[in-house]
């Protein structure tokens, strides 16, 4: 008697080794990143990151309004700060965001590219087994050969555009092919607008600059008051271009509101004769792929002084800033180095101008943005400006730290109006001379503009594609009635798009039940008749 052995457990399957299982996880997780569901996501978040920027004040187009809301909110402000909320579109997180979205949209589109190339080449599928099952489907039923029956629908069908295919006892027809392919062309003009703004932000620039009238500058990073630039932009990369702005006008209405504000500037090559042109706010200066605009506009106080000793100095203006938009009420600081008898013995004014000055309770203000009657109240400095001291100072107000210290007095103040002058204790005499007006103007290159405005263009376009296009098959397949020999012609339409499809599947009945009706040899009782 024998005894059988116990059968052997089965071995455990072979685990995967690391490597794959390493590549599976980046598998997985690539297709989660490329997934179309994930663009849409990614796509609300960056509309949803750009909300801040849009809401608080952003250093790179104003530093000013940025310490402003620091200092009204010592507790919030620098909670946002340390989040880049004062910086949205330069931050780590939005970057983020911004180049998921570049490589899901990538992964995304391009394979279903490929495949559309491969569906467009393709036949036009068969016919399914039950046609009948379909939404819209109905017979015809018509005494001509089957053969011939489907020579009718086979001409109209093409009549109608449709790419048609023939099999034995069945068509098989399509069009719409567009609407795919419109779908697909929004989607990478999307991607070419993401190209050509990361293009802009790496290779772009932009300096603002405040010009008095009579001066002017040219295209270095060194002359602007303010700038930005790419991470690639060197300074050698910069357009030779100069400026000089001969003359601003700005007109107001009834309201004293801005009408417009133009420019006349000369602009050209360093060294070369500038070539004459006029500029607005919506009408900047196109050259060299670099644009030249007027943001906004100033008046520069003029003023002229005499020393004890008879030196004369004479058009001496700096800008000053407006501090109210309506009345154009501006204040500045001129800072005068070379005006004294040792090098601590310098002279600084810091004044306010009124276009149109009024005194009010010993307070000079100003009532209109026109220069009606301009005005300015000074304070006269005299003493070490700190110039060079290697520390930063603005060109726009006096260094406080200077005057706490007491190596800058103040001397004398006075309200002037164009043509009066003040005299100081040491024999110096300051006169006020009149205004010029000064444009602020930006000088923006952006090599990724027009690739942005063809993509936009291309994205509207394959938009329209996708929204009044329809894709839409017809399939037809003839059978021999058993009872009175002749044919029945089914037909079936499966559609998607715009529209309602049942009303044009009738349409498309009908006119197939006339033509057929037409090809029949017969009485037009013989008509064929829809089942």
């Amino acid at each position: 008697m024998s005894v059988e052995a116990p059968p052997r457990p089965a071995p455990p399957p072979a685990q995967p080794s690391a490597p794959r299982r390493v590549g599976a996880l980046l598998l997985h997780w690539w297709r989660r990143l490329t997934a179309m569901r994930t663009a849409i996501i990614l796509l609300f978040l960056l509309a949803l990151a750009a909300v801040p920027g849009s809401l608080l004040p952003q250093r790179a187009l104003s530093q000013n309004k940025v310490n402003t809301y620091l200092t009204d909110h010592p507790t919030l402000g620098p909670v946002l700060d340390r989040l880049y909320l004062f910086d949205v579109f330069t931050s780590p997180w939005f970057a983020a965001v911004y180049l998921l979205l570049f490589v899901s949209l990538i992964g995304c589109v391009l394979p279903r590219a490929l495949e559309h190339f491969r569906a467009m080449r393709a036949a036009p599928p068969p016919a399914p087994r039950h046609l009948l099952r379909l939404p819209d489907s109905g017979q015809l039923d018509t005494s001509l050969a089957g053969p011939q029956a489907l020579d009718v629908v086979e001409e109209e069908l093409r009549v109608r555009r449709f790419r048609v295919v023939r099999r034995e006892g069945e068509l098989s027809a399509e069009k719409g092919y567009l609407k795919e392919t419109g779908n697909l062309l929004f989607h990478l003009s999307l991607v070419a607008m993401l190209l050509g703004l990361a293009g802009g932000k790496l290779w772009g620039y932009e300096g603002s600059i405040l010009v008095t009238e009579g001066q002017g500058f040219c295209n270095a990073f060194q002359q602007y008051d303010t700038y930005s630039s790419g991470p690639l932009v060197k300074s050698s990369d910069l357009t030779p271009l100069c400026i000089d702005l001969d003359q601003f006008t700005a007109k107001y209405e009834q309201n004293l509101t801005a009408a417009s504000f133009t420019a006349d500037i000369r602009y050209g090559a360093p060294g070369k004769d500038g070539v004459p042109t006029t500029i607005g706010v919506n009408e900047p200066l196109r050259v060299d792929g670099d644009r030249v605009y007027v943001t906004g506009h100033g008046y520069s106080p003029t003023f002229s002084v005499t020393t004890a000793d008879g030196k004369k100095y004479d058009g001496l203006s700096v800008p000053f800033l407006p501090t109210n938009t309506q009345t154009m009420a501006s204040e500045g600081a001129l800072k005068l180095p070379d005006v004294g008898t040792a090098g601590d013995d310098q002279l600084a004014l810091q004044g306010f101008f009124a276009p149109t000055g009024v005194v009010q309770n010993k307070i000079l203000t100003s009532i209109d943005p026109r220069p009606l009657d301009p005005q300015v109240a000074i304070f006269i400095y005299q003493g070490y400006l700190g110039l060079d001291s290697g520390i930063p100072q603005s060109v726009y107000s006096l260094d406080q730290s200077q005057i706490d210290r007491g190596r800058l007095t103040k001397v004398a103040a006075a309200n002037l109006k164009v043509g009066q002058s003040t005299k100081l204790p040491d024999g110096t005499t300051v006169g006020f001379t009149g205004y010029k007006e000064f444009a602020s103007l930006q000088l923006s290159h952006d090599p990724g503009q027009v690739w942005v405005l063809w993509s936009a263009i291309s994205l509207l376009t394959g938009l329209l594609g996708m929204l009044l296009l329809r894709r839409e098959r017809v399939f037809a397949r003839v059978a021999t009635d058993p009872g009175s020999g002749g044919t029945v012609l089914t037909l079936a339409s499966l559609t998607r798009g715009s529209g309602e499809s049942a009303p044009r599947f009738a349409a498309l009945k009908d006119h197939l039940a006339d033509a057929l009706a037409d090809r029949t040899p017969h009485s037009p009782e013989d008509r064929p008749r829809a089942c």
